[in-house]
């Protein structure tokens, strides 16, 4: 189903679940690519994290399961985004090029998080989608305690359920529920459509009260050429 999104811009989706669909808050903030590799469609895997506390880390290091933070990386799927709460922390990355290289080797689609990743160029030596709030040397342990796989999340200020559909390009990162994940991708073509003409039009001469949006004029000419 996520092929569907494939073409289709953050700020064109998220125009139509904004303007055409009332659904707001699907824009993270602050996240963005860090590497080439800006284009992405796939499902939430998620991961949620805490404020590292020395007992909780101890008990986890003591265990002989692996922590919330390998099994969700060791754990992805083909097509999935690996999408990490890390609470806008600046001073700590939640994950580097060695861990990355595992999401994209198991066939993940990217990693997302508001927190900081590290070794950056060997992330971009990847060619791998990765999206953060930034860069930060210092490891995932010295702020960061992994807690819990496949829950909600906040990412960007947005909430994240697992499975919803994560597109992320240049301008940034989209949330689309997954419960609007068939009906959107028409939704957005039709917007591109119309866009372009209100492009084609302006570039004639047509004032915005008129081209944009198509005034009932302007938008029978739209459809008669459908």
């Amino acid at each position: 189903m996520t092929r569907q999104f494939d073409g289709l811009s953050t700020g064109n989706l998220v125009y139509c679940l904004e303007a055409r669909l009332g659904v707001r808050g699907c824009f993270m903030t602050g996240v963005g690519p860090v590497t080439a590799a800006d284009r992405f469609v796939g499902r939430a895997r998620t991961l949620r994290c805490l404020p590292r506390r020395t007992d909780l880390a101890e008990a986890q290091r003591a265990s002989t399961e692996p922590s919330p933070h390998r099994i969700a990386i060791d754990g992805i799927g083909a097509g999935e985004v690996l999408v990490i709460e890390a609470r806008g922390e600046a001073e700590a990355a939640v994950l580097g090029d060695v861990l990355a290289a595992r999401v994209k080797a198991a066939g993940g689609a990217g990693v997302v998080t508001d927190g900081r990743v590290r070794d950056l160029p060997g992330l971009q030596a990847l060619d791998f989608p990765v999206f953060s709030a930034g860069v930060h040397a210092s490891t995932f342990s010295n702020r960061h305690l992994g807690i819990e796989v496949d829950a909600p999340v906040s990412c960007g200020n947005v909430a994240v359920m697992p499975g919803d559909v994560i597109v992320g390009d240049a301008e940034g990162v989209a949330v689309i529920p997954k419960g609007l994940a068939g009906s959107l991708p028409d939704l957005a073509r039709e917007q591109e459509a119309l866009d372009g003409f209100s492009l084609e039009k302006i570039a004639e001469g047509v004032p915005l009260r008129r081209a944009y949006p198509l005034d009932p004029g302007l938008r029978a000419e739209f459809d008669a050429r459908a």
